[in-house]
């Protein structure tokens, strides 16, 4: 069992958030990058890899329930149905990435053509999609292993291995944009390449660990890899809501940035810059929503109800903590954050303008996140997916009004974030102020 201090909390999240921080850091790097090589590319590469992030969420979601079930096996000292757990969900991912890669690999096409304003664009997004959808053959592995570290709270295992991803990452992103030696520079498509080949050193060295961990032999981790209807129930049960969360958070982003590619070039370019530094709030974010899954259910598993509130205020506040940490340049220097990103001035000061504007929209997603992933990790996924979805649709909504039937200047487009955060928050404190859900069975 974990213990509640602060100290042993940050001893969970920190390496969660360093391990984000790194992959933030990749994603500013490939925009800098690209925005370096042309503003075709950087656009491109922004919409078609927020297409990878949607796919890759709803796999997410089954790694995130293999991670609250395994956790409260955990807290419940039932340590024989941790390989079982763990291998039901290699086979279940294997069958969400393949199924995903066959759509993208021969559906996409098509689809990107039928929405996009500019021809140039969609090409480019397409050429990228193509290339970068062969990471989803390596998530299949990586996932189910990261879920299972998370669930132990071995986390130092993943900062490891995203450490191993993201410098792979960053040294042949700009070997392969911009070239070297007799090899041409392959620009947008070396930026996929390149994060093909890392995602699969990342699944290389998470294997590595695994096979070498005292956990494989204790827990049988690999003498489970066959089908188990009974498993499969169990983890799909709570897995699908949480799947279906992550699509649809992303899916919503991605239909909002499609019609800001359809309001101009300018609008896409300046969104862009922002979506490429937002991710910095997003470190602590995602690593305390992690953190709070494993709690929650290790302590539900234990039955001692009287530490939950405890356990929320201690998360929530240093979640909002390390949020000021990590994204206070977005109020008091955006214009630097924003020239990290692509230099351009024409896009420098109404990027920067719109970084400070929602720089509040971030702690109200800080404060939310803690409250939504409590319902998560108390195994009540259907609730959290009724939650969401309520949450995007008002969030669609508005979007469209804004964009399409206001036809707001960007800038006020991106009021969004607040309607979309806000609802979440309502929603979460209110359903656990006023219904029981400690009691759940998983």
């Amino acid at each position: 069992m974990l213990e509640i201090s602060y100290r042993r909390i940050l001893g969970v999240a920190i390496p969660l958030m360093v391990s984000t921080f790194i992959q933030s850091i990749v994603l500013i790097t490939d925009a800098s990058f690209l925005s370096r090589f042309d503003t075709l590319s950087f656009d491109a590469a922004g919409n078609a890899g927020l297409i990878y992030v949607t796919v890759f969420m709803c796999m997410q979601g089954l790694g995130d329930a293999s991670q609250i079930v395994i956790a409260r096996r955990i807290g419940q000292d039932n340590t024989h149905a941790i390989g079982r757990i763990f291998g039901t969900s290699i086979l279940g991912q294997a069958l969400i990435a393949l199924l995903f890669f066959a759509l993208i690999q021969f559906f996409f096409d098509k689809l990107i053509f039928s929405y996009s304003r500019h021809a140039d664009i969609a090409t480019a997004q397409s050429t990228f999609i193509g290339i970068r959808s062969y990471g989803l053959l390596f998530a299949m592995l990586s996932l189910p292993i990261q879920a299972f570290f998370f669930a132990t709270g071995k986390t130092w295992v993943v900062l490891v291995c995203s450490v191993i991803t993201a410098v792979s990452n960053i040294v042949l992103d700009y070997l392969f944009i911009f070239g070297f030696g007799n090899f041409a520079a392959l620009g947008l498509e070396g930026a996929a390449i390149a994060s093909v080949i890392a995602d699969g050193l990342g699944m290389l060295s998470l294997c590595f660990f695994l096979l070498r961990s005292q956990e494989r032999r204790q827990f049988r981790l690999l003498g489970h890899l066959s089908f188990n209807a009974a498993s499969f129930r169990e983890l799909f049960r709570i897995g699908i809501p949480l799947m279906l969360q992550g699509f649809l958070a992303l899916a919503t982003w991605t239909v909002f940035f499609t019609w800001v590619e359809q309001m101009g070039k300018f609008e896409l370019t300046v969104s862009q810059n922002i979506r490429s530094i937002y991710f910095l709030a997003f470190v602590p974010v995602w690593g305390f929503a992690a953190t709070t899954k494993t709690y929650i259910s290790q302590y539900l598993g234990r039955n001692n109800l009287a530490a939950l509130p405890l356990i929320k205020r201690r998360i929530q506040l240093l979640t909002l903590a390390f949020l000021l940490l990590f994204f206070h340049g977005a109020i008091l220097y955006p214009e630097k954050l924003i020239s990290l990103i692509n230099p351009g001035e024409a896009y420098v000061e109404t990027s920067a303008s719109i970084l400070r504007y929602i720089f509040f929209s971030i702690l109200l997603f800080g404060f939310a996140s803690v409250y939504f992933q409590t319902i998560n990790g108390s195994g009540h996924t259907r609730i959290t997916l009724f939650i969401e979805l309520i949450s995007t649709f008002v969030y669609i909504l508005s979007a469209f009004l804004f964009v399409k039937i206001f036809e707001w200047d960007i800038f006020y487009v991106w009021t969004v974030e607040y309607v979309y955060f806000g609802t979440l928050a309502l929603l979460s404190v209110g359903y656990l102020r006023f219904f029981e859900w400690r009691t759940k069975e998983v």
